[in-house]
Parts: structure tokens; C-alpha cells; sequence
């Protein structure tokens, strides 16, 4: 089933000197269950056009449709709701809030969406589990390594069961051993949960590991390879 779709988008920055396009007539649609990885040299436009399919940023011109809804019809106030309710974020820098336990960085977006206490503490533990560190719900930040940082990430994106999750160079700032883990755990919560990830990414293994390769270059789309089963 078809969830995401990009319909010729563009995004132009405009300096004092040169407009710069960024993300340059891109269309492409996502099914459910996809492990998609988008790939380029920097500069290639990868991020921005993540963060365009996440709402953190609007298209100049073009259509970006998540499972129905237009993201350009939403008002801000609808925009950061449906966002909450529909994406799941991984940042390279991991974005923990530092002053929470793990299980509440995990359980804050079920918070701010008014889950119960009984849902919340199940649904925590189910994840925190499942990403290795069940055992370390009440540490904060900087009592894990940033292997377990961004499993916590992870656990956190997933949360309140997205549409899809974006993952933003996830692997950038782990060990070989670290980045590995963090992989077969997201490939087996995308298998399990049938969630789609969408990652950004340098990373060879990422590529490597993805069922689907997506190639930017100077904000076009050259090429967009699907792994056979």
C-alpha cells in the first residue's frame, strides 16, 4: 500500500547572488514496509529532501502526500500534530533529552499524546527490549555510549507506531560494531512492526543492508534501484 508520495517537489534557496536548488523536480512514492535508503555526495540534496517528507521544511512547489493528507493544506498547529502522529524521527546527533531516564525519552511522545500510564509503561518496555537495553530504562543520556544513545532514538521514533520513520545519518557518529547492531535491530522492528524507514545516508553498510537505494545528485533523482527478495 502506497503512504508517501512526492509529486515533482522542489526546494530553492534564494542567497543575495544565485538561487540554489536543493531538491530539483523530485517525484517518487513509498509503499508500507519499505527500508529505503536515499544516497548521494554532499550537497546532493539528501537531507533537505528528508526533511521536506517530514514536515520540518515546505516544498517551493510540488506535492508531498502522506497516506492521503497534502502536508501544504495542514496549518502549523495541524502540521506538528500530524507529524507527532505519523513520523518518527532518528537524528545523527541522537537529540535525547538529557535531564530524562530512557524510559522517558522513549515514552514522551505517548505522553504529549495523552497515552495511559498502563499503555505507555507496555509499549516502553516492549521497545526498550527489543532494542537491547531493557535493562538500562533508568539511565540518562550520558550514562549510555552513543551506540545505546541511538537505539534509545530508535525506541523513541517508534514509540507511538508511525506511518514511517526518517533516519538522518543514524550510523555517522557510531563504531563499526555499534552501527551494525543498530541496523539489524531497525531491518527486524521494520520486518516486525511493518513500519517504513527512509534513512539518509553516506554509510556503504546502510546501503548495503537497504531493499531499496534511491541516488541524488545536484537534487535530482539519477537513479532508484529495488533490491530483488
Amino acid at each position: 500500500m502506497k503512504i508517501l508520495e512526492l509529486k515533482d517537489v522542489h526546494k530553492i534557496y534564494n542567497s543575495s547572488e544565485i538561487k540554489v536548488h536543493a531538491v530539483d523536480g523530485v517525484t517518487l512514492s513509498f509503499n508500507e514496509g519499505e527500508f529505503a535508503a536515499i544516497v548521494g555526495p554532499s550537497g546532493s540534496g539528501k537531507t533537505t529532501l528528508l526533511n521536506l517528507i517530514g514536515g520540518l521544511d515546505m516544498p517551493s512547489s510540488g506535492e508531498i502526500i502522506i497516506d492521503g493528507t497534502n502536508l501544504a493544506t495542514l496549518k502549523s498547529s495541524q502540521l506538528i500534530d500530524f507529524r507527532m502522529r505519523n513520523i518518527g524521527f532518528v537524528f545523527q546527533a541522537y537529540n535525547l533529552i538529557p535531564v530524562l531516564t530512557a524510559k522517558e525519552n522513549v515514552e514522551f511522545i505517548m505522553t504529549l499524546q495523552k497515552w495511559s500510564r498502563e499503555e505507555r509503561d507496555k509499549r516502553t518496555f516492549e521497545l526498550l527490549k527489543a532494542v537491547g537495553l531493557g535493562d538500562r530504562a533508568s539511565s540518562r543520556p550520558s550514562k549510555l555510549s552513543g551506540g545505546q544513545q541511538q537505539r534509545v532514538a530508535v525506541a523513541r521514533a517508534l514509540a507511538s507506531r508511525p506511518k514511517f520513520v526518517l533516519a538522518d545519518e543514524p550510523t555517522a557518529n557510531l563504531d563499526s560494531r555499534s552501527a551494525a547492531t543498530l541496523l539489524e535491530i531497525m531491518e527486524k522492528l521494520n520486518h516486525e512492526e511493518k513500519i517504513t524507514f527512509i534513512f539518509s545516508t553516506h554509510d556503504p553498510r546502510v546501503m548495503k543492508m537497504a531493499h531499496r537505494v534511491i541516488t541524488l545528485e545536484d537534487g535530482q533523482v539519477v537513479s532508484d534501484d529495488v533490491k530483488e527478495a
